[in-house]
């Protein structure tokens, strides 16, 4: 990574902000919950306080600090949204990269079985995968001596899930350009030179891939988190008492009545979340910016 690269990057002033916010977010996801007085599972003498002196988020039914589980939650949507976005990135580039430089009939019939998984959505399969594994899963975690896992079956199987279904669009991605890269006049030099398909794909076609691998990864980690948040939302994510930005929006839903309404336990954590997001996807289109010629131009 060059110096030049390093100083567009700065220069490019959504980039900036979002890489601040990220930054922010993710010390305060880290360190909030540990420098903080109250337990983000534990009992609290104050239930429905306002936000105030003592409570900056308020405090929920149970007398629970909301700005503590918000940052709770933060570390585990972020660690949903990374890991399904590095799976995507390790399954996605492979297969495509694969694909692509095989060709042929490899080519069609690995892009078929893309074109087969496609066809079936996202989220039903998910929900389909963690309704009939669910049970499954947790006598299994109990048969291998770890029953303290068994409530969180359901999270194991977002992961899974997650993983499963977010590599397809990175895999065309790449499929895509490593057709038009294999057939430039540096591919065809390494061949005549006698290397290997494997080193060639490795040394000479991937890493002109990174630029456009980054790009989408900002992309995909958003819409990771934001599929974990709808699927703890309706209770098939997370579980008490770990807490994800999608079950505090859920709870905080459950609060709003003509007659009373407790605003702080949806907007604090929704708020949150949805600075999160804006500052991937507006890093995501800086950062296209940057590594497109053609814009700098």
């Amino acid at each position: 990574m060059d110096r030049a690269f390093l100083r567009r990057c700065l220069a490019n002033r959504r980039i900036s902000v979002s890489l601040a916010i990220l930054a922010l977010v993710s010390v305060a996801a880290i360190l909030g919950p540990w420098l903080s007085p109250y337990s983000h599972d534990g009992l609290g003498p104050l239930r429905f306080a306002p936000p105030g002196a003592a409570h900056w988020g308020g405090t929920d039914l149970l007398g629970r600090d909301v700005l503590t589980r918000a940052l709770m939650g933060a570390r585990i949507s972020l660690m949903v949204g990374l890991s399904g976005a590095l799976v995507s990135l390790a399954i996605g580039v492979t297969y495509g990269a694969v694909s692509g430089y095989a060709g042929g009939k490899t080519d069609a019939l690995m892009m078929r079985l893309v074109d087969v998984l496609y066809s079936i959505p996202r989220l039903v399969f998910v929900i389909v995968l963690i309704s009939v594994l669910d049970l499954r899963v947790r006598a299994a975690l109990v048969g291998l001596g770890h029953p303290e896992w068994a409530p969180q079956a359901k999270f194991i199987l977002l992961f899974i899930g997650l993983g499963a279904v977010q590599w397809l669009s990175m895999a065309r991605i790449v499929r895509g350009q490593v057709l038009s890269l294999k057939e430039r006049q540096f591919v065809l030099a390494a061949r005549a030179l006698g290397q290997s398909h494997a080193a060639i794909l490795f040394r000479h076609i991937l890493p002109n891939l990174v630029g456009i691998v980054i790009v989408y990864l900002t992309l995909t980690i958003p819409v990771v988190i934001l599929e974990e948040s709808l699927l703890s939302f309706l209770g098939l994510g997370v579980q008490p008492p770990m807490a994800s930005w999608g079950t505090l929006i859920a709870q905080g839903a459950q609060t709003i009545n003509p007659i009373k309404s407790y605003w702080w336990l949806l907007v604090v954590p929704a708020s949150a979340m949805a600075m999160t997001l804006m500052s991937l996807n507006f890093l995501g289109d800086g950062l296209r910016d940057v590594l497109d010629p053609r814009a700098r131009r």
